[in-house]
């Protein structure tokens, strides 16, 4: 598993669509915890946990080590989990342009 930084400003993985973004200084967003803003030690766990179910649901080793990190978090990682599943955007990727209402 690799997370790469790609800047100074993104972090991505080869595993996961999902990604952390700086937004000044040591505060990152990360694209399955909206609304949170995110030491740079902390988007590198976030990056891990979604890396580490990115293709499937986790062993049992696997969710031994997601408590602890899902904790540096304040979640745990059945909460952590399921938000990788149900934050699954891809940033990369521009969004729809807005439509013209006329």
């Amino acid at each position: 598993m690799a997370i790469e930084v790609v800047s100074a400003s993104m972090m991505t993985s080869d595993l996961t669509a999902h990604i952390a973004r700086c937004v000044g200084g040591d505060r990152w967003v990360v694209s399955w915890l909206p609304g949170r803003t995110l030491s740079g030690q902390q988007a590198v766990t976030a990056m891990t946990i979604a890396s580490t179910v990115a293709d499937q649901g986790p062993s049992d080793a696997e969710w031994a080590l997601l408590d602890g990190l899902a904790l540096e978090l304040g979640l745990t990682a059945r909460e952590a989990v399921g938000m990788v599943a149900i934050e699954n955007h891809d940033l990369r990727r521009p969004g729809p342009r807005p439509r013209s209402l006329e």
